[in-house]
């Protein structure tokens, strides 16, 4: 359970006393999620909250014509689903999908209710995670509107490899994306010159391999950090 600490410590719960963290994972389940799969979808009613241990997920909302748009990656650390624990008629106002195998820890929603109800460092931790959220989806605007060409590529491959999962060699899952330059460059309105700069930026730092027909992520979880469009706070409240 190594990996479920490191995941605590990086998250809103990493200051609860030993106590009230033992509470709250009473009944807490390990879930591994295969690549490409769809937790839960926009519209139902479920209250959650889980706790991405390893890899990488994906919140996205999707148009009636089928286009979806990313409005976050949780990443190890992050916790998913705290509002639907208090928002009356609560639905999912988007889709949750492992981007890569993801290992969740699922608490239960009675369990965190009751333990924020009587616990003060419970119910602050949560109420940090809530403004963590809103504060999120305010620089997800800006973020869209204004982050380099750079960052908007990252997230575009992003986009393009959750929907799509290849095995690599030795039967390893591999995300890979079949797109061109100019068809880059049109989705995410500049040049292909510029894109092209871009994509060599994104292979050195290692998150990518570029090849003649797809390109290849190396590393999902730094190209995630190189999207640019998902806030995240310098760390757990203190």
């Amino acid at each position: 359970m190594d990996d479920v600490a490191a995941a605590l410590a990086a998250s809103n719960f990493s200051r609860l006393p030993p106590p009230a963290l033992q509470r709250l994972l009473a009944g807490a389940r390990r879930t591994r999620v295969p690549a490409g799969s769809v937790t839960h979808r926009e519209g139902e009613a479920v209250q959650h909250l889980e706790l991405v241990v390893d890899g990488l997920v994906r919140v996205f909302v999707t148009a009636p014509d089928g286009r979806s748009m990313t409005v976050r990656y949780a990443r190890r650390g992050a916790l998913i689903g705290a509002v639907s624990l208090y928002a009356e008629g609560f639905r999912m106002p988007a889709s949750t999908q492992a981007v890569v195998d993801t290992t969740v820890l699922r608490f239960s929603p009675d369990v965190v209710r009751r333990a924020a109800s009587g616990d003060a460092h419970v119910a602050e931790a949560l109420l940090h995670e809530l403004a963590d959220r809103v504060l999120s989806f305010v620089h997800e605007i800006t973020d869209t509107a204004f982050t380099s060409v750079r960052h908007r590529v990252a997230r575009h491959l992003l986009d393009l490899a959750s929907q799509e999962s290849w095995a690599g060699a030795g039967g390893r899952p591999t995300l890979t994306v079949e797109v061109s330059q100019r068809e880059l460059a049109d989705a995410v309105g500049s040049v292909r010159e510029v894109v092209g700069r871009a994509l060599r930026e994104l292979r050195e730092s290692g998150a990518i391999s570029t090849h003649r027909d797809h390109i290849e992520i190396l590393d999902p979880v730094r190209l995630s950090h190189e999207q640019g469009g998902t806030w995240v706070p310098d760390g757990p409240h203190r």
